[in-house]
């Protein structure tokens, strides 16, 4: 099987959503599958990764995941037009995934959640995007034939797929930001396994 991570940090549970979609996204390619990660919240008074284990939900990634994976997928809530602290910090501490190449030439994609209507989904998209690059990844995003893409009244981008909360009490994921996220994970996947059967 192509295995394909799905990495992402979530505080309010919505970036989580989207991460879910995503999986379901790629476990619809034939050959591929998804495997959830998150992020360790990062302390308020430190840049120390604060490490309870998950009570629920996916385990915290590891970099062997990172070298394991055909493909990634990349989510984070928006925080002032760039990524969460969290991921971010799990970024940095990839130096040895970049000098031995690892991510070199495997697809990745990036998705987002915000709060407002104009929080910085897009330049969000874009700077997850800078460190994928640095790694050599080929960036997926999401071409405007895909009707939803153009119905949409919330979130979506052709960067990636992303979510406008709307505040507390927020109803959820809109079926065309769901359908927009599964698409994503769906080209990623595609993508992934095109690559490995020609390698092989």
């Amino acid at each position: 099987m192509t295995e394909i991570l799905v990495l992402y940090y979530s505080r309010g549970g919505t970036t989580a959503e989207l991460a879910r979609q995503a999986a379901r996204g790629i476990e619809s390619v034939p050959g591929a599958a998804a495997k959830l990660r998150t992020v360790a919240p990062l302390s308020a008074e430190n840049e120390r990764a604060v490490r309870p284990v998950p009570q629920s939900g996916p385990p915290y990634a590891s970099l062997d995941d990172l070298r394991s994976c055909r493909g990634l997928l990349l989510g984070s809530p928006t925080r002032f037009g760039n990524m969460a602290a969290p991921l971010k910090h799990f970024l940095d501490g990839t130096s040895s995934v970049w000098l031995d190449g690892s991510l070199v030439g495997k697809p990745a994609a990036v998705f987002t959640s915000t709060q407002t209507l104009h929080g910085g989904q897009e330049s969000t998209l874009l700077t997850m995007m800078v460190p994928l690059l640095h790694h050599g990844m080929y960036l997926v995003g999401i071409p405007f034939t895909e009707g939803g893409l153009a119905a949409t009244r919330s979130g979506g981008s052709p960067y990636g797929a992303t979510h406008f909360a709307q505040g507390e009490g927020s109803p959820g994921l809109s079926s065309h930001e769901q359908e927009l996220a599964r698409t994503l994970g769906r080209r990623v996947a595609d993508l992934a396994v095109r690559l490995d059967r020609a390698a092989r």
